[in-house]
């Protein structure tokens, strides 16, 4: 069951594409497979083997630890993005970890040093893990530019926008967005504390511009969210 769910995964992802069912096949013998929870630890940056990893369902945040020992979120990841040891460097110590966001979610995986060893047999691979990292990269990048340039009120916006890009259901005018996000995460998210990103969500909520509750985020016009 678990190596039919892989092949078509594999298949489906764009990543992939340069590659022949048999090939995909082959693939999914070196792929791992694993199903999270709500709560559940992924990996740890450090401490394993070098793994690079598929998100196939659900939605996962990476974890960092500041001098306190307080959590700080460095990314959100997403349905069908990559994260982990990326820029294949095994002296790289990478100190974070990874922790499931939604109530459910699968993930494949591969051992580092197996996904070089796979680039290597099939170049254009490499280029599409190349151009999908680079993506990747610049997307953090933007963000680490939105977070030195614009106050809080502007990067709470800017990031319920990107979310309802990505992940809101649109209805009547309106734009749905299943939270599993707390209020704390957000705030880490945006770089501020906890206090200032409920306030900030109370006044986008008495402008009446969005409605937030713990399941879900509702735009009433994402046009006006600016």
């Amino acid at each position: 069951m678990y190596e039919e769910l892989k092949y078509w995964y594999l298949r489906d992802h764009k990543l992939f594409r340069a590659l022949s069912m048999s090939q995909i096949r082959q693939l999914c013998i070196i792929t791992g497979y694993k199903k999270a929870q709500k709560g559940d630890v992924i990996y740890f940056g450090s401490g394993e083997l070098p793994r690079i990893y598929l998100l196939k369902k659900g939605s996962i945040k990476i974890v960092a630890l500041d001098e306190d020992g307080n959590e700080v979120v460095k990314d959100v990841i997403q349905k069908g993005d990559l994260f982990g040891h990326l820029e294949l460097d095994d002296s790289q110590e990478i100190n974070e970890y990874a922790k499931a966001l939604s109530p459910e979610v699968s993930i494949c995986s591969f051992l580092q040093s197996d996904f070089e060893h796979l680039m290597l047999k099939h170049p254009d691979l490499a280029l599409s893990y190349t151009k999908f990292v680079g993506l990747k990269m610049k997307r953090l990048k933007n963000n680490y530019n939105n977070l030195m340039s614009k106050d809080a009120r502007s990067r709470l916006i800017t990031f319920i926008r990107e979310w309802a890009e990505r992940e809101g259901k649109p209805h009547n005018g309106k734009v749905y967005i299943e939270n599993y996000l707390t209020q704390n995460d957000i705030a880490q998210i945006i770089c501020t504390s906890r206090q200032t990103a409920v306030l900030l969500l109370q006044e986008l909520e008495s402008s009446g511009l969005v409605y937030y509750s713990r399941k879900e985020i509702i735009i009433d016009d994402i046009e006006k969210l600016k």
